[in-house]
């Protein structure tokens, strides 16, 4: 179970880093947008297009590695204190009464939509240069698809804390700077204790 669970684990981080790279080409169409149109008079007529589709899929495919890293945002100020094997009960039922439901509507809807825009040849009418949007639609699907398997490996990690009473660990990723802080202050803590134990 643990492998298997791991393995989606790895297919969130991997996507959410593939796609991240969408900000690169989003900060580069901006900057190259404000240069044109601001210093050589010249706007063109893509870079919109190019904005709206690169933040549709950064949004999009952020969604798995977001859970797969446990940082979507969390009302736990009652839930933090509860027993792990409360925790992973509510959340086992919290992912079958909402998030589920959910997920399976963006995946079959975003399929309609997808498939439609396909057998169209959708173009953007954002701008003059009409650039096509059905391969950018066909990540609807795709993100609902990705984010019902990292449903069900957290549900599994769920069934493991209800048995054990222990959180599995997540796979290492970037870390908040708050996180690496306190990491750090730890650190120092034991070495300053290591030290003191020593010098007795």
């Amino acid at each position: 179970m643990n492998r298997f669970i791991y393995m989606i684990e790895g297919l969130s981080l991997w996507v959410g880093r593939a796609f991240g790279w969408c900000i690169l080409i989003l900060t580069f169409s901006v900057s190259y947008e404000v240069f044109v149109r601001y210093v050589l008079n010249s706007p063109t007529v893509w870079a919109f297009d190019m904005m709206v589709q690169m933040y549709g899929a950064l949004f999009l495919m952020a969604g798995p590695y977001a859970l797969a890293q446990d940082s979507h945002v969390r009302g736990d100020v009652v839930y933090r204190l509860f027993p792990v094997r409360w925790q992973a009960r509510i959340d086992f039922v919290l992912y079958i009464l909402f998030f589920f439901p959910g997920m399976l509507a963006l995946f079959w809807f975003g399929w309609e939509i997808a498939s439609d825009s396909w057998r169209y040849q959708e173009v953007s009418w954002n701008s003059p240069a009409r650039i096509q949007i059905y391969f950018f639609k066909t990540l609807i699907p795709l993100a609902g698809f990705l984010l019902i398997l990292q449903g069900i490996a957290e549900m599994f990690r769920c069934w493991n804390a209800m048995k054990t009473g222990v959180w599995m660990d997540r796979l290492d990723d970037v870390k908040e700077t708050e996180d690496l802080l306190i990491d750090i202050e730890e650190h120092d803590l034991e070495e300053a204790n290591r030290h003191a134990s020593a010098g007795n």
